[in-house]
């Protein structure tokens, strides 16, 4: 409990100590330049997909998201760790600027575009260094909000950016959004270097660096036998994973679903993004902090997770355009998932060790971005599902839509919403945060699995982040 109140003192040493205060909106300008610049590819990337990997496009977006995804699954423990030794702002600018890197080459050469994404998953992991920044600035009472207002502002980013790039495709080109895209991508790295500050105070640095890092802190594999080791851990990772490899798989083929299956227009696919991202915002900033005050933590992963379930049978069986426009407001409840297990997760780490359950949580969802495309693919190739008759995306952006040869106009979906049954199951055995006359073990990330938690007193008591009974 001492070395707890000296992690704090020196934090908030650090802060006074500096006229530029690290902040959590340090965070939030940062990924909202970097999403809302992907978010301006959607139509191009769409064109320059098709166009480059005419046969099986489906499955080539699953084979480059897949190698993607497996990097970042092998980086993101190393970058996490070295984050909590060298600080985040270092790591950011690199995140950042790697993530960003492949925008340019989209129409200078396709090849090289598509070989940089898949290159790129080895720093893409920005979520996990912002995760561990927020977590540095801020405490357990309020760290779930923020978390909240972090990914509010990853669909806020997506609110407009999908119109803003489909509208200057179709009116000036490819080429304009390529090159807006790039500015703004470059804007985001000017701000990490001029305007963000380090969130690591000094002293934990300093303090850090008596402890290297070693192979088994940095390993992905590693990390995955020690969560083995701890059940609570476990059962957070297997949720995170079954929950996560649908959404992603869902976000890499969804709006194509919407337009050849559902025969949305282009303008109607753009404002329901709009819609969807603006209820996102409501349900991870005012929603989730007043679930987080009246049912807990663990409770509100339940209720996220029961969202999912609705939305993912919704887009699974609904056939109708209204049937999507409800299945997307429930999806916008569903988001309140990933900051509320990001807070569960956080809340049993050490300050100094944020960085690496971040990394490890951003690790899982770097693999899910692998495999769940690559299974969504599969699938729609399984049920005769491609793009092979598909013009590219001109104009008004009049695509012919395929029939699917099944009674089930979503299959991928409804296979989502059986492994996220399976992940809400998994959840529910997630023990709730210790009392004060818990006995339980503390969760721990250190190498001394032995290591006794020290004793809850009055100050551990955070009520924002206590459990309810459901």
């Amino acid at each position: 409990m001492k070395l707890d109140n000296t992690r704090e003192q020196q934090r908030l040493t650090h802060y006074l100590s500096i006229p530029n205060l690290p902040s959590v909106y340090h965070a939030v300008v940062v990924i909202f330049l970097e999403f809302f610049a992907w978010g301006l590819l959607t139509t191009p990337m769409l064109t320059v997909l098709h166009e480059t990997f005419p046969q099986h496009t489906f499955l080539m977006n699953g084979l480059i998201q897949g190698v993607k995804g497996l990097l970042s699954f092998m980086s993101a423990p190393l970058i996490g760790a070295l984050s909590d030794v060298w600080g985040r702002r270092s790591f950011l600018l690199v995140t950042v600027f790697f993530t960003c890197a492949p925008i340019p080459l989209m129409r200078l050469s396709p090849w090289w575009y598509f070989a940089m994404i898949s290159m790129s998953g080895a720093f893409s992991v920005t979520f996990s260094v912002i995760f561990a920044y927020v977590a540095d600035v801020t405490d357990e009472r309020e760290r779930s909000t923020a978390y909240g207002l972090v990914s509010a502002t990853f669909a806020a980013s997506l609110v407009t950016s999908p119109a803003i790039g489909a509208y200057l495709s179709a009116w000036y080109g490819d080429n304009l959004v390529v090159l807006v895209a790039t500015l703004i991508a470059l804007a985001d790295i000017c701000f990490i270097l001029l305007a963000v500050p380090e969130s690591l105070p000094d002293k934990m640095r300093l303090n850090t660096w008596g402890a290297p890092i070693s192979w088994e802190q940095a390993d992905p594999f590693a990390s995955l036998r020690k969560v083995g080791q701890d059940p609570t851990v476990l059962l957070i990772c297997i949720t995170v994973f079954l929950s996560y490899l649908p959404e992603a798989g869902q976000y890499s083929s969804f709006f194509l679903y919407l337009r050849q299956v559902i025969n949305f227009s282009s303008t109607t696919i753009a404002v329901f993004i709009g819609v969807v991202g603006i209820l996102s915002i409501v349900a991870q900033t005012l929603i989730l902090t007043l679930l987080m005050r009246t049912l807990g933590n663990k409770n509100t992963v339940l209720l996220g997770l029961g969202f999912q379930i609705l939305q993912l049978a919704w887009y699974g069986f609904g056939s109708e355009p209204w049937m999507m426009w409800a299945a997307g407001a429930v999806a916008a409840m569903s988001s309140i998932t990933f900051p509320a297990v990001s807070a569960l997760v956080s809340q049993s780490a050490d300050p100094d060790k944020q960085g690496v359950v971040q990394g490890m949580i951003t690790g899982i969802r770097g693999l899910c971005n692998g495999l769940g495309p690559a299974l969504y693919g599969f699938i729609f190739f399984l049920f005769n599902v491609e793009l092979d008759t598909m013009d590219p995306i001109q104009g008004d952006f009049n695509i012919d839509p395929l029939p699917l040869h099944s009674l089930i106009p979503g299959p991928p979906f409804l296979l989502g919403a059986c492994t996220v049954v399976i992940a809400f199951i998994v959840a529910l055995f997630i023990p709730e945060k210790p009392s004060s006359s818990s006995s339980s073990p503390q969760l721990s990330l250190s190498d001394n699995d032995e290591e006794t938690p020290p004793t809850a007193s009055d100050e551990d008591f955070e009520p924002l982040l206590q459990d309810s009974i459901v």
